[in-house]
């Protein structure tokens, strides 16, 4: 089973912004020399906690420190931008990096609805005409307005989803469907089901799933327990309307009756199972892994644990 890499550039309580974006290549580099297939970036905007906001710079220093990872964004705010300029960046990036860029496409604003106004004012495009046109900058045609560096430098295009409306649309373009199993878990079953069952072949021949899992994993269920501490404080203050840094576990106000939300925390056997179960309710082909730790040495140890147990995943025993 394919293994992957969801990084928000965490802030986390007593860093800064720099801190969390130099902790994002040292990770890359990691993920790089373990095998781990992709790195993805996401985009987010006026966020405390979370310091990647600009994807397609944040590629670009990601693949310049790593050799055989592929790296992309995960994804590019679609309703923020101009699809231009979009395909003009990331056609930039397969040039610089042939083969080993990827454009997920999302059709959140990542922020408050301030932020697409300050990003894009008087734009009303709808999701499906800005993809449409997005992706014909990416095709050798003769049309009068076009994304130069993207033409024969093509970056791979993935339609990034946590509803069954993305499904039908990922569907339905015949591209590539990563869906965000960490923020609904319980719609995933049914969008993948819709992608499979709906597939046109398109800038794909076959449907392509990646999910995205939230796991904390440690050498014993109670370190990994103790680690979890973190978001299920964060997870607590988000309940009250409050927000927070991830704190340090042992600085986490927690309470039983809150759980962490979404998030797969256990020692390897545990995991295991519990994985396997996530690639069977969606029939996924490559789990993208983010992990919510506030120490970045145990962060890192997590995805070294996660990436020994990988091969070892199906959706059977």
């Amino acid at each position: 089973m394919r293994v992957s890499v969801l990084d928000t550039s965490p802030i986390v309580a007593g860093s800064t912004a720099r801190e969390a974006l130099r902790r994002t290549v040292d990770l890359a580099e990691l993920a790089d020399e373990l095998g781990y297939h992709r790195y993805w970036l996401p985009e987010h905007h006026s966020m405390r906690g979370v310091a990647s906001a600009a994807p397609a710079v944040a590629v670009a220093r990601i693949a310049d420190a790593t050799e055989k990872i592929r790296v992309g964004a995960g994804g590019v705010l679609l309703l923020n931008h101009p699809p231009l300029v979009v395909a003009e960046q990331f056609g930039t990036l397969a040039a610089f990096h042939p083969g080993r860029i990827d454009l997920g496409i999302g059709r959140a604003l990542g922020g408050p609805q301030r932020v697409a106004a300050a990003l894009n004012p008087g734009q009303a495009d709808s999701f499906p005409a800005r993809l449409a046109e997005l992706l014909t900058y990416f095709a050798d045609s003769d049309q009068p307005l076009r994304a130069t560096p993207a033409i024969g430098n093509v970056p791979d295009v993935w339609l990034l989803g946590s509803s069954t409306a993305s499904a039908y649309l990922a569907a339905e373009l015949g591209l590539p469907y990563a869906f965000a199993y960490h923020l609904r878990p319980a719609e995933a079953a049914a969008a993948t089901r819709i992608y499979r069952e709906r597939f046109r072949p398109g800038r794909i021949a076959e449907p392509s799933i990646v999910v995205s899992v939230a796991v904390i994993a440690a050498g014993t269920e109670d370190q990994a327990e103790w680690l979890a501490r973190s978001i299920r404080a964060k997870a607590l203050s988000r309940s009250r309307g409050e927000r927070i840094l991830l704190p340090r576990p042992e600085d986490a106000v927690v309470d039983p009756a809150v759980g962490p939300g979404p998030v797969l925390a256990g020692a390897p056997a545990a995991l295991r199972n519990s994985l396997r179960t996530v690639i069977a309710e969606t029939g996924a082909d490559e789990l993208m892994i983010t992990t919510p730790v506030h120490d970045h040495e145990e962060r890192k140890r997590s995805y070294v644990l996660v990436r020994e147990l990988s091969d070892a995943l199906s959706a059977r025993d």
